[in-house]
């Protein structure tokens, strides 16, 4: 009997279409003759849907019209199962089908942070990644880069504020960005994908930033930037039992001087998202669909010395450990030019293609990739189960003799 796979994907961050090419690449790797795939799709409503229309990328280019052709369905527990079932019931409705174990390939908010996850422990049912907690400390870097200055790894000079700080106190935003030193870089604390970040030379320069970051998250990581950098990344798979390195990659993360941002990064050349508009389409209309993470500029393996290359897997594995990952990770790191010294960036706990691109070099396939994530949320999911949550007690009886 197939194991029966539910492929949860969309959201309603603004790297929604990350997730769905993501996901795509997925579905399409995942061994059919062991798994029985279900497509869940998250629309930007937080509702879900299944249908036959999911397996067509192209379909979501118009998405009122997807959702047309599709059934919206809701996840429910009965006697130690979980259903897929019709929101919109009629008397002759049945329950769809079961899932045996989820697969969550949503990028950003509510739901690479946490909340999908902690929907899933309310289920009790097996899925792929990282559990609740690292998956939200992975999401906001405050959190993160906190933790990991904790255990000493190096991280470039950084702070955070909220974003409503410098219009209350500028004096206190403009003190701690003059204890970093200009150029700074500023970020969205919980969004990835390049979305959101500005660069700021001055002070003038860096209210503008302030008031653009801002559009996308009430907190704002500022960092020093590194003039003369490399981005070198490493994944990691694997829980804290049995983690292990891929290979590295550098990034072209830049073009004449400045960092790529979304457009530059995903979409194929040729495609452009037009003056004014939004990241939220996929490109189609010349060179067909973007292929995500997998289609940006990049060396593999790094062309680093053999001593920077240990030290990143290093640093990698060690990152995993402390923020208590699982599943299939992205590690960034800068690696600065002019001294050789190495900072960690960010993690990325479900990164964009699954990184699966950093571990074919070592002869893994996409399909192996993925087997090992359900095999690994399959064992977590026994090896929970041997544990103790609750005791029989009769407290509430006791009580009520009072």
């Amino acid at each position: 009997m197939k194991l029966k796979v539910a492929v949860m994907f969309g959201g309603e961050s603004v790297e929604h279409e990350i997730s769905i090419i993501s996901a795509s690449q997925a579905i399409e790797n995942l061994d059919k003759e062991k798994y029985e795939i279900i497509p869940i799709y998250i629309s930007k409503q937080r509702e879900f849907y299944i249908g036959e229309a999911l397996n067509d990328i192209a379909n979501f280019v118009n998405l009122d019209n997807l959702i047309s052709k599709c059934t919206q369905v809701s996840l429910v527990k009965k006697k130690g199962k979980v259903y897929i079932e019709p929101v919109n019931k009629g008397i002759f409705s049945k329950t769809i089908n079961t899932i045996d174990v989820v697969m969550p390939i949503v990028h950003g908010t509510n739901g690479e942070d946490g909340s999908l996850q902690g929907f899933l422990e309310m289920l009790k049912v097996p899925y792929t990644g990282c559990s609740t907690i690292p998956a939200g400390v992975g999401q906001d870097k405050i959190f993160m880069k906190s933790i990991l200055a904790h255990h000493n790894l190096p991280l470039a000079k950084w702070t955070w504020i909220y974003a409503d700080e410098y219009d209350k106190n500028p004096t206190n935003v403009l003190n701690k960005v003059n204890e970093l030193g200009y150029p700074v870089i500023l970020k969205p604390a919980c969004l990835g994908s390049s979305i959101g970040i500005e660069i700021a030379h001055n002070e003038e320069e860096l209210a503008k930033a302030i008031e653009e970051t801002s559009k996308y998250d009430f907190k704002i990581i500022i960092e020093k930037l590194i003039k003369n950098f490399k981005e070198v990344n490493c994944s990691v798979r694997g829980t804290h039992f049995n983690p292990k390195a891929s290979e590295l990659e550098l990034t072209n993360e830049t073009k004449d001087g400045k960092i790529l941002d979304f457009q530059e990064k995903y979409l194929p050349q040729g495609n452009k998202l037009g003056k004014g508009k939004a990241p939220n389409k996929l490109a189609y209309k010349k060179t067909g669909p973007s292929k995500g993470m997998a289609s940006a500029a990049r060396l593999v393996p790094a062309p680093i010395s053999a001593e920077q290359t240990a030290k990143i897997k290093e640093l990698a594995l060690k990152t995993f450990e402390v923020l208590q990952a699982s599943g299939i990770c992205r590690i960034d790191f800068m690696l600065n030019s002019d001294n050789d010294d190495i900072y960690i960036t960010e993690i990325n706990t479900i990164p964009g293609s699954l990184a699966y691109y950093l571990w074919t070099p070592l002869g893994i396939s996409f399909s192996q990739l993925l087997d090992d994530m359900i095999n690994d949320a399959l064992d977590l999911d026994r090896r929970k189960n041997k544990m103790t949550f609750s005791f029989d007690t009769n407290v509430l009886a006791s009580y009520a003799k009072k």
